[in-house]
């Protein structure tokens, strides 16, 4: 109990560092638009530089496995947490297909537009045909995109089913799938039945945060469910693989 009521001040004073942070490189970004143009390139450094300097604000040790060498892919993650885009984004350079319902928080959802994503209602079919068109329209662009096939987080030892929708759109236009999994060793980490406020401070109230990042290797089939099925056996055996004698939330 004292450990939590100690954290909480500590999560509320990173919070208030990491949104001040937003705001100035924000600012700095938007005044340099009245003489350069916005880029790709530019978003995406203004992204990492931003990633760069919150990790040791909210002091999450990665350790990494392969790089993201793939452009352009539809890169696949398993999904446990809202920051779960913020450690992949550090690595990666892709358009991350996000739930809509943040893009109604303030400053966050600025930062993320500048710096890459789109936006989808889940309950909407018109909204998940326009993200199915710009997935497919930025992937032949030569874009990577960054998905949760999943749909949402969960506690799980194992991922819930893949949706199968993105794999056979890669299929059609023979683009191919690499499989990423990022995986927490607490239990605190992991997003299921609270709101967001409610688990930001669960997972940010401790002093350190552990995360395990591994990229695989490219996928390409002309089949959207070998490539689903492969996608989702690889995350599963890389997640089984992390958490013998380091996961708390799994132990062996």
């Amino acid at each position: 109990m004292l450990s939590k009521i100690l954290g909480y001040p500590l999560a509320f004073i990173r919070l208030i560092l990491i949104v001040l942070i937003m705001v100035i490189i924000l600012t700095g970004y938007s005044i340099s638009l009245l003489f350069s143009e916005h880029t790709d390139e530019r978003a995406f450094t203004l992204r990492r530089n931003y990633i760069k300097l919150i990790m040791p604000i909210m002091n999450v040790k990665i350790e990494l496995k392969g790089e993201a060498s793939v452009t352009p892919a539809l890169y696949i993650c398993n999904h446990r947490t809202f920051f779960d885009p913020v450690i992949l984004c550090r690595y990666l350079n892709a358009f991350v297909i996000a739930k809509a319902e943040i893009a109604n928080y303030p400053i966050i959802n600025k930062g993320a537009e500048r710096t890459g994503v789109i936006w989808v209602k889940r309950e909407s079919l018109t909204s998940r045909k326009n993200t199915k068109n710009a997935l497919v329209e930025n992937l032949q662009n030569g874009r990577n995109i960054l998905v949760y096939p999943e749909g949402t987080t969960h506690n799980e030892k194992t991922v819930l089913p893949f949706k199968k929708g993105t794999f056979h759109e890669i299929a059609k236009i023979n683009i191919p799938a690499v499989p990423t999994v990022v995986e927490y060793r607490d239990e605190k980490d992991m997003w299921k039945g609270r709101s967001l406020v409610s688990q930001y401070f669960r997972q940010f109230s401790s002093w350190r945060t552990y995360v395990k990042v591994e990229f695989g290797e490219a996928i390409y089939y002309k089949d959207g469910q070998k490539i689903r099925q492969e996608c989702e056996e690889w995350v599963n055996h890389t997640l089984a693989a992390m958490h013998p004698n380091w996961s708390r939330a799994f132990p062996s």
